[in-house]
């Protein structure tokens, strides 16, 4: 059996997903059941192209917002959180706390990406 490896590990968000599913679609033709369910979901979540998640992460990556990092940053682009309060729910499943003032910025920086 073949004994796969690690190559790198970072975060990846859901439109860089939708686009990796269709490169995969393309080489096998047919996707299993769970990459077809894949499909599906990121197809109906999948809020952004991957470069405007690329332009949006650049954006908060620009604020400079201490204790943030590149998986915040994707977990807040996938969600879109639309109010600050709807933020720090997100961002009270990481060991994070992040200021009035921050939450405030980052809404900011989303509300020019919204679709």
């Amino acid at each position: 059996m073949a004994q796969p490896e690690i190559l790198e590990k970072r975060p990846v968000s859901i439109a860089h997903v939708k686009d990796m599913m269709k490169t995969i679609k393309e080489r096998d033709e047919e996707l299993s059941f769970r990459g077809g369910k894949t499909e599906d979901y990121v197809n109906d979540i999948a809020a952004l192209s991957p470069e405007k998640a690329d332009e949006c992460v650049q954006a908060l990556e620009a604020l400079d917002l201490p204790r943030l990092k590149d998986i915040h940053f994707i977990k807040i682009i996938d969600l879109m959180p639309e109010s600050s309060e709807h933020l720090k729910i997100i961002l009270s499943g990481y060991n994070v706390t992040v200021t009035k003032e921050s939450l405030d910025k980052i809404i900011e920086v989303l509300d020019g990406f919204r679709p």
